[in-house]
């Protein structure tokens, strides 16, 4: 079973401020806004939402692939997706761009901002979804504009089910064109935040998007869990205590992971977003969106320990 994750592979710089933003944000001066940050800390990650999320697969004992388009920069990336044994039949090179950057600065509450060069990820609606490849599932993450609405069609067309998971990529599409990704796909997984913009640029009801959906809605909200919403009822995700809060960047990438290897593997969606919210969990404990390391031995004792019952198989 392969499961394939349209969506950007990314070189991510992380920056640690030790303070708070807000103690250093005027809030009546927001209009002309010149501030810096010293930012003590830093680190450059692997990154970008393929690549987090085919990581946690990979590790579940998953097969993930990702599907993404990188630039004339990326020969290092490529050389540890090659030996985590990702495949890279789908990441096509544009040698005369940069691979897509994020630069993140996270302060003493989690807060972020963030800049993002898309870069090479603009190209990515050159490639096409393969019908014949045995995929099993899917993934629409944040990407190019184009490759997001191209690639979902693709998946709906050849019949392969999958998750629209529109992230920081939801503010580029307007209503209609939500509603379109949000009828080709099984299910929807957004956070709180996106929800609400995503009500407020479709205008729909929550009952509307449900009744759209073969599977239905996750809404993550981060120390307090998840929803899962589906036509036949509502189920409260409890979330897991992290062994310890250091960085945020990846979670949601995690618990999607987590979410994609239980539903690809036909398990209760319920228990799919469980094992979710227990690798958001591990991957808040490490710093950077890939260096949370783990066994799936592992994750079936956690799995017990945190809900009380056996992790399906």
């Amino acid at each position: 079973m392969s499961v394939m994750i349209c969506g950007s592979l990314a070189f991510d710089t992380i920056m640690v401020f030790p303070e708070r933003f807000k103690d250093h944000i005027l809030p009546d001066k927001t209009h002309m806004l010149n501030v810096a940050f010293l930012v003590p800390e830093l680190h450059r990650n692997f990154g970008g939402c393929a690549g987090n999320i085919a990581y946690t697969l990979k590790k579940l004992g998953g097969d993930p692939v990702p599907m993404a388009t990188v630039g004339a920069d990326f020969n290092q990336y490529r050389e540890y997706l090659a030996q985590l044994d990702i495949p890279q039949e789908h990441v096509s090179t544009i040698e005369t761009e940069w691979t897509a950057q994020a630069f993140i600065t996270t302060d003493l509450d989690d807060n972020q901002i963030t800049a993002f060069h898309p870069g090479a990820m603009t190209h990515n609606h050159r490639q096409v979804v393969p019908k014949d490849q045995g995929i099993t599932y899917g993934s629409i993450s944040p990407d190019g504009k184009e490759a997001m609405l191209d690639h979902s069609d693709q998946f709906a067309a050849a019949g392969i089910p999958h998750l629209f998971d529109p992230g920081q990529g939801l503010p580029m599409f307007n209503g209609d064109e939500l509603f379109k990704m949000i009828k080709n796909a099984t299910w929807l997984t957004l956070n709180s935040y996106e929800w609400a913009m995503l009500k407020d640029k479709t205008g729909l009801s929550r009952q509307t998007v449900i009744e759209h959906l073969d599977g239905g809605v996750i809404i993550t909200h981060g120390a307090e869990g998840s929803e899962l919403i589906t036509r036949q009822a509502q189920t409260r995700i409890p979330a897991v205590k992290p062994e310890g809060i250091v960085d945020p960047t990846g979670c949601g990438d995690a618990y999607r992971a987590g979410l994609l290897f239980g539903l690809d593997r036909g398990w209760d969606p319920a228990d799919a977003a469980c094992l979710g919210a227990l690798m958001g969990s591990i991957k808040i404990a490490h710093s950077g969106p890939q260096h949370h390391d783990f066994t799936p031995d592992d994750i079936r004792q956690r799995y017990e320990a945190a809900f009380g019952r056996p992790m399906p198989q």
